[in-house]
C-alpha cells in the first residue's frame, strides 16, 4: 500500500481559506477553467494542503497538482524551496504542473490543453 499523506489538515484550514478568498487574478482566470468539472470531467479543487504544502489546485483522482507561479518564485531562495516541496510532493506519487502569471496571460489555451493532456495521461 502506497504511503498516503494526510490533506487538508485541520491546522492548515486558516491559510486555504485565506488563499482562496484572495486568490490571485491568474488564479482565479484558471479556477474558472478548473472549476465544475470542466476539464474533462476531472474534479479539481483549488487551496488543498498535502501534508504542510498549501497547493493552488489539485485533481485528488489523479494526484495531479497546478501550481500558478508569480516572479517571486523566480529567486533563488523560492527555487529552493519550490525543489524540495516539488521533490516531496512526487515522492508521494503526485504530479506537478507549473504555470508562471504569464503564461496564463498570454497563452491560457495551450495551459488548458496542457492540464487535459496531462490528464488524460494520468487516467490511463
Amino acid at each position: 500500500m502506497k504511503n498516503i499523506k494526510q490533506v487538508n489538515k485541520p491546522k492548515l484550514k486558516p491559510i486555504r481559506r485565506l488563499q482562496r478568498n484572495h486568490p490571485t487574478p491568474w488564479e482565479w482566470k484558471l479556477w474558472q477553467y478548473l472549476k465544475d468539472r470542466q476539464i474533462d470531467g476531472y474534479k479539481f479543487r483549488r487551496q488543498v494542503s498535502i501534508e504542510n504544502y498549501v497547493i493552488d489546485f489539485c485533481c485528488l483522482d489523479l494526484k495531479l497538482i497546478i501550481e500558478v507561479d508569480g516572479s517571486g518564485h523566480l529567486h533563488t531562495k523560492q527555487q529552493k524551496k519550490d525543489k524540495q516541496r516539488t521533490e516531496d510532493l512526487q515522492k508521494w506519487d503526485y504530479s506537478i504542473i507549473r504555470f508562471f502569471n504569464n503564461e496564463i496571460d498570454e497563452n491560457l489555451n495551450e495551459v488548458l490543453e496542457i492540464i487535459s493532456q496531462k490528464c488524460k495521461e494520468l487516467d490511463t
